[in-house]
């Protein structure tokens, strides 16, 4: 299998949904808490100029289930 950015960015971001996929379901468990609490990273770059405007919302959501997910991707992608 040949090792490209584009499969790297893809095994990352299947790590990430799968962990936070997992962090979802944990949530009802108050005991895992600390692995489902999610932190909100925004970034909302906006302009208006005379004939053009443009509004971008970028929100991620990270908790340490989505990072151990991001991490175990790494590993599985470097193991191919």
């Amino acid at each position: 299998m040949k090792k490209n950015f584009g499969m790297f960015l893809l095994f990352l971001l299947l790590g990430w949904l799968i962990g936070a996929f997992i962090a979802k379901g944990l949530e009802q468990f108050k005991a895992l808490s600390i692995l489902t609490n999610t932190t909100t990273i925004s970034w909302s770059p906006k302009a208006n100029f005379d004939i053009i405007s443009y509004n971008l919302n970028i929100q991620l959501k990270m908790s340490l289930l989505s990072l151990l997910g991001m991490v175990s991707a790494i590993w599985l992608y470097r193991k191919l």
